[in-house]
C-alpha cells in the first residue's frame, strides 16, 4: 500500500470510476451532500464520472438524477451494462449448463441463494437473510419460486447469502476449485458471494468505459472498498481504497482515503483527483 507524498495524483485524470456501497454511499446507504458536491466538482473540472456495483440496474437508477449521471452504469459487477435509461449496452450471462451446479454448491455450504435473470430477482425464501435490506436499498422486490428449475438459462448473477463469513469464504474457495475460470466468484459484501460470467467483473466495466470514452488506463482513477473492486484497480493508473476496506484491498490500491462514514469519497476526489 502506497501513501502519497503529495495531494495531487495526476493532472491528466479524465475518468473516475466508483463503487457504490461502502464507497459512494454511507453504511446507512445515504448519498451525502459532500459526495454530490464532489461529483459536481469533477464535472466542472472536465473529469468523467461513472459508477459500477454488484447491484442490479434498478439499484443504480436512484443515483442517476442526484448525481446527474449520463455515463453507462455497470451493474452486477459488469454482467449487465446499461445506459441511464436502463437500455442494455452489454450483457454477459453464466453458461446455462453451470447454473444448476452453482446453485447446488452454494446450497451445500448452507448459503441462501438468489438468482438474477436479466434484472429480475428470484428467491426461494422471501424472508431470507438480507432480502428486506436489499429490497429497500435497491428499490425492488424479489419473485418467490418453489425451485429454480425455470430460471437456469440467461442468468446474469447468482448470489450466495450468509452471515457466516467462514461459510461464504469456503463456498468461494469451492467455487474456484469446481469451476475454475468458467465463472467469476467474488465477495461484494462480507455476507454476499457473487457468481457471474468470468468476464463479468468491475475490471471489464473500466475497460468498457475506457473504450467508450477513448480514455487510456493512465488517465483513469478507480475507488472501492471490497474484493470485487480489486479487478478495476488493475485497470487504472491510480486506485483508491476506502478506509473501511480490509487490509488486502488496501494493499491492492495505490492510495487510501478515509471511510465511507467519514466522507472518504469526497476526500478522495478533493485530495487525489482535484488536488485541493
Amino acid at each position: 500500500m502506497k501513501t502519497p507524498a503529495s495531494n495531487h495524483v495526476s493532472a491528466s485524470v479524465r475518468l473516475l470510476v466508483s463503487d457504490v456501497d461502502g464507497t459512494l454511499l454511507t453504511s446507512d446507504k445515504n448519498l451525502t451532500q459532500d459526495s454530490i458536491r464532489a461529483v459536481e466538482a469533477l464535472s466542472e473540472a472536465g473529469v468523467i464520472f461513472a459508477i459500477t456495483s454488484a447491484r442490479p440496474p434498478q439499484g443504480l437508477e436512484m443515483l442517476v438524477e442526484p448525481l446527474h449521471l449520463s455515463t453507462p452504469l455497470g451493474a452486477f459487477n459488469g454482467a449487465l451494462i446499461v445506459d441511464r435509461d436502463m437500455r442494455v449496452l452489454e450483457e454477459r450471462t453464466i453458461d446455462d449448463d453451470l447454473a444448476a451446479p452453482i446453485i447446488e454448491l452454494l446450497q451445500s455450504h448452507g448459503l441462501s441463494v438468489w438468482v438474477y435473470q436479466g434484472s429480475d430477482w428470484f428467491v426461494l425464501d422471501e424472508n431470507g437473510p438480507h432480502i428486506e435490506h436489499e429490497s429497500r436499498s435497491c428499490g425492488c422486490q424479489p419473485t418467490k419460486l418453489s425451485d429454480f428449475h425455470a430460471v437456469v438459462d440467461g442468468i446474469t448473477k447468482v448470489v450466495g447469502v450468509s452471515d457466516d463469513a467462514s461459510a461464504g469464504a469456503a463456498a468461494c474457495t469451492a467455487m474456484g476449485a469446481m469451476f475454475g475460470s468458467r465463472v467469476s466468484a467474488t465477495r461484494s459484501q462480507t455476507y454476499f458471494l457473487d457468481v457471474t460470467h468470468p468476464e463479468a467483473n468491475k475490471g471489464r466495466v473500466v475497460r468498457f468505459l475506457s473504450e467508450f470514452y477513448g480514455v487510456v488506463p493512465e488517465e483513469i482513477v478507480t475507488i472501492g472498498d471490497m474484493h470485487n473492486d480489486v479487478s478495476m484497480f488493475a485497470q487504472s493508473g491510480v486506485s483508491i481504497a476506502m478506509g473501511n476496506a480490509d487490509a488486502e484491498v488496501k494493499e491492492a490500491a495505490t492510495r487510501v482515503t478515509t471511510s465511507n462514514d467519514d466522507e472518504g469519497f469526497a476526500h478522495a476526489v478533493d485530495r487525489f483527483v482535484l488536488g485541493r
